[in-house]
């Protein structure tokens, strides 16, 4: 399982290299940037999306069109939209999200921005997103980016991981302690 994630990983990282090239070249990389935030928000918004990217057992040309319609319906820049057609045709539409993870990160870094892994139950609401980003500017640093993403076992609350901190608030590990402190008193 560790080799499939670094496998991953690496190729992640290989695809977001030669996009972040293109679209610095092409002046594109906020408008690259903000089509791969708005892709892997449907991939975590919507369960079956994921899957169609996940599941080996349709043909290519199946997924690819089915992926390609969600593209084209989202409205991507033509640079985005080429990744994931390439993606689609080499079979590699499972990295999707984190080729879009790796091209931000690279991005941000190349921005001196400092970047925030915010995991949620449910996805958070603008409003949320921004009282967030003000106390994290005003704690962490001026420059920063959240990446979401939802687990929605957490039942509740949120986990923040700047760098090698981690701050868990979540229901879920709450009610864990909680647990735990119970049967050292029983």
């Amino acid at each position: 399982m560790a080799t499939q994630t670094t496998g991953l990983k690496g190729l992640a990282e290989r695809y977001a290299v030669a996009l972040y090239d293109l679209a610095d070249s092409q002046g594109a990389l906020d408008a690259v940037a903000q089509d791969l935030r708005l892709l892997s928000a449907s991939v975590a918004s919507v369960p079956e999306f994921q899957r169609l990217l996940t599941i080996p057992v349709l043909k290519r040309d199946v997924v690819a069109t089915a992926v390609m319609a969600v593209v084209d319906h989202l409205g991507v820049t033509p640079l985005t939209r080429n990744l994931v057609g390439v993606l689609a045709q080499n079979r590699r539409l499972a990295a999707l999200v984190p080729v879009a993870n790796a091209f931000l990160a690279r991005l941000a870094d190349k921005r001196g921005e400092v970047t925030v892994e915010v995991t949620s139950a449910q996805p958070l609401s603008w409003e949320q997103v921004e009282q967030l980003s003000q106390r994290l500017r005003a704690s962490v640093a001026p420059r920063i980016t959240i990446n979401q993403s939802v687990d929605p076992t957490l039942i509740g609350g949120l986990v923040v991981k700047v760098g090698s901190k981690l701050v868990d608030h979540s229901l879920k590990t709450k009610l864990m302690r909680l647990q735990l402190a119970m049967k050292g008193v029983a």
